[in-house]
């Protein structure tokens, strides 16, 4: 069972920033392409944005194409998910899930997945 852990949620403002980190507890993730999802209450789970397991490949949905960026760092064996310009429709619960394959946004080709971590949006 693959155990993932996101942090660096929180409460920010309309225009803010937050980074959120996804890291594993007891494997590397050099092997996995990562994703990031979120749901908001009374919504489906959505597909944020994902990168290869080698970082030449990311993805990212309409309604965060230039504003949120995915990166990794393999020596702190993390991935992170730099969130700008953050709007009130951006609320969400947001995991981070691991899958072996290709960046996607099926979720049941993921393998692991975090706990997710709160991320609200308000003035």
């Amino acid at each position: 069972q693959l155990q993932l852990v996101e942090s660096g949620g929180g409460l920010v403002q309309p225009g803010g920033s937050l980074r959120l980190s996804c890291t594993a507890s007891g494997f590397t993730l050099d092997d996995y392409s990562i994703g990031w999802f979120r749901q908001a209450p009374g919504k489906e789970r959505e597909g944020v944005s994902c990168i290869s397991r080698r970082g030449g490949i990311t993805n990212y949905a309409n309604s965060v194409k230039g504003r949120f960026t995915i990166s990794r760092d393999y020596a702190k064996n993390t991935v992170y998910l730099q969130m700008n310009s953050l709007k009130p429709e951006d609320t969400a619960v947001y995991y981070c899930a691991a899958n072996r394959l290709y960046c996607t946004w099926q979720g049941e080709i993921y393998d692991g997945w975090g706990q997710g971590t709160q991320v609200t949006v308000s003035s």
